[in-house]
């Protein structure tokens, strides 16, 4: 019988914290240098991916960070915004983006199948009618470089055309043609979200001509993935990898054998490792206080979370559909919550006392935070009934005994 390696939870979150730079001494210099080490940033709230990377840089602007995104010497930008795992918005490194596409993006035909039956029923559209607009509105965009949905709809009439949606249902609407056009162009990759239309806490996005990003022949491009992502999370289990990429169970399994992980002992089970990370882990982490926005990639990096969040304050920390709120770090486990107030300053509350040492930590981490957002408010877009409460106290809450 073979024995595999013991990795305990201290040892996981001692990698974690410094594999997720959230020690100090393991922070970054840019914005992309956080990607890379992270693999990517959740992007479906825009703040969040600021306030992750602002957690791990030495200096965090929004300036510098904005930059990143956006502001490239050679016109190509070092990250990119893509909907890849699990169909969610992630902002990537640049010379990962392939990669991650080909490994998570498939099927976009099935979206403009259905966009066209929609706008054949509701509008009468056919097909011609549709591939004529969509030509019109590439035509429009690269006219103008980058626009608003707005400024499209002002140059094709067309677009300005609406149509109902979810009819008969409660949260039945009206919207115009111009968000199925422009969601079908983003999901094939032929457009990109470019600067919102707002500061770097604004939804609305401009649009521009997307770079093609070269295709990767799938199960190399999910090789690639899964090898990246034991790098940043593992160990791992074949839950984490398959629940975090949203693969099936077969493409996961395939994917990390190619990647020739050694198989090792955990509180879950089995789980996996690169071999040469084997050698290397921490046995205890570097003291390290971090404040995390809701939907984090740390937060939210893997299926199975009990060595670093008591299954206890999940229902405090998580909305109804599983999205997490800000957080606390210490030493790599969650201890508690933060949000901002309406008057700027920040909240938090604490469930479980770690101690003197970490409280002054997460002292000098509220200030670090403070000072980064100055004016600037930030709403989550998912609140958990926990940051919905500190975003209205004067104080912060004592830590539950």
């Amino acid at each position: 019988m073979t024995v595999l390696p013991r990795i305990t939870p201290a040892q996981r979150r001692a990698r974690l914290v410094r594999c997720h730079l959230l020690a100090p001494s393991a922070r970054r210099q840019t914005a992309e240098a956080v990607a890379q080490a992270l693999i990517g940033l959740h992007a479906t709230d825009p703040a969040t991916v600021f306030l992750a990377a602002a957690a791990r840089l030495h200096q965090p602007t929004a300036a510098a960070i904005e930059r990143s995104l956006y502001d490239t010497p050679a016109g190509v930008p070092a990250l990119e915004r893509i909907r890849c795992m699990r169909r969610t918005m992630f902002v990537v490194p640049a010379p990962l983006a392939p990669a991650i596409r080909s490994a998570t993006v498939h099927d976009t035909h099935r979206h403009r199948t259905e966009t066209l039956r929609h706008l054949r029923q509701t509008l009468g559209w056919d097909e011609r009618r549709y591939k004529a607009v969509e030509q019109t509105t590439l035509d429009a965009l690269t006219a103008r470089g980058q626009a608003t949905a707005a400024q499209l709809a002002a140059d094709v009439p067309a677009l300005r055309e609406q149509i109902i949606t979810f009819p008969g249902k409660p949260y039945e609407s009206r919207q115009r043609v111009s968000a199925s056009v422009i969601g079908v162009l983003a999901t094939e990759g032929r457009i990109r979200r470019s600067r919102p239309a707002g500061s770097w806490t604004s939804a609305q996005f401009r649009w521009a001509p997307a770079r093609p990003l070269a295709r990767i022949p799938a199960a190399a491009a999910k090789t690639t993935l899964a090898r990246h992502y034991l790098k940043a999370f593992g160990p791992i289990t074949v839950d984490d990898l398959k629940w975090w990429t949203g693969w099936n169970l077969t493409d996961t399994r395939k994917a990390l054998a190619a990647t020739a992980a050694q198989a090792v002992e955990l509180d879950e089970g089995t789980g996996y490792l690169l071999p040469e990370d084997l050698d290397t882990l921490p046995d205890a982490p570097e003291p390290a206080a971090a404040l995390l926005p809701g939907l984090d990639p740390t937060s939210m990096g893997w299926r199975h979370r009990d060595f670093y969040l008591d299954p206890g304050h999940t229902k405090a920390l998580f909305d109804r559909n599983g999205n997490i709120g800000p957080t606390i770090w210490w030493n790599g486990r969650i201890i508690g919550a933060w949000a901002q107030h309406t008057d700027g300053h920040i909240n938090h509350h604490l469930l479980t006392d770690p101690g003197h040492d970490a409280r002054t930590a997460i002292t000098t981490a509220t200030a670090r935070l403070t000072a980064f957002l100055g004016t600037t408010r930030v709403t989550p877009c998912y609140r958990t009934p926990l940051e919905r409460h500190l975003a209205t106290q004067s104080r912060s809450l004592q830590a539950v005994p």
